[in-house]
């Protein structure tokens, strides 16, 4: 087989992913439901939709269980929106790619786990590791986790997602590493590829030698030494960008 055949036989062999709806994309707005039939608003929710956004009753908007599924509604200005079309079914673009990063300083962690959500990460692991210099209690940390998950759902109404990422507790790098297909990002090593679905990103301290020494893989992220968070969202864009087929690895 030519290279020129070889080449279309893959890109026939390689599954067409394609975009989300335009009417969940055009909507005026996006939010999170329990119940597809009886989309009831919770108040923080009502209250960015009529107070932030100013929409009027009768404005189309899209609601969804964060699982896949969403509708068409209407926005009444109360605590309910009405149904305004069927439930369809989004596949999910990014499944399997997870990301853990490092807890960082201040409100980078905020962030990171934003920009993870917009890009398409379907799994978000907050870790500590041997040189995390943020460390959090336990009282603090469920606080923490739960602020960084409400920051996820409003990241996943802005970018229109129907899959709310899993933000899983604060995790030790050990438990994280034992990932089936987790990496480690170290500047240097082979360009990140599609077989890589985890990605670990170390603290600005970086890995220290233990860690190091798990013997998982290592991926590199480009030819720059990249700050913590910018690397996580680096290692995020690609391994959608590959999944999606919007680049492709050089041969």
């Amino acid at each position: 087989m030519s290279g020129a055949n070889a080449a279309d036989a893959g890109k026939a062999d390689r599954p067409v992913r394609h975009g989300p709806d335009r009417l969940l994309v055009d909507s005026d707005a996006h939010v999170f439901v329990d119940d597809l039939d009886l989309p009831a608003l919770d108040e923080t929710d009502l209250h960015h939709l009529s107070r932030v956004l100013r929409l009027r009753p009768g404005t189309s908007i899209t609601v969804s269980d964060g699982q896949g599924r969403w509708r068409p509604a209407r926005f009444t200005g109360l605590t309910h929106a009405d149904i305004d079309g069927e439930t369809r079914i989004e596949p999910s673009v990014a499944a399997g790619v997870t990301i853990g990063f490092s807890l960082l300083k201040g409100d980078r962690n905020e962030l990171v786990v934003q920009k993870l959500t917009e890009i398409g990460a379907e799994r978000i692991v907050p870790m500590t590791t041997q040189r995390t210099i943020v460390h959090w209690d336990a009282a603090r940390a469920s606080h923490q986790i739960s602020r960084l998950r409400r920051v996820a759902r409003e990241a996943a109404m802005q970018s229109r997602r129907v899959f709310l990422p899993i933000i899983e507790d604060l995790t030790p790098f050990e438990w994280a590493a034992v990932r089936e297909g987790a990496a480690l990002a170290v500047a240097g090593s082979t360009p990140l590829g599609p077989e890589t679905t985890t990605v670990l990103v170390g603290p600005e301290g970086g890995w220290s030698p233990s860690e190091l020494g798990f013997g998982m893989p290592r991926v590199g992220l480009g030819p720059n030494i990249l700050r913590a968070e910018t690397g996580s969202i680096v290692a995020c864009a690609l391994l959608v960008a590959f999944l999606t087929g919007q680049v492709t690895p050089a041969p």
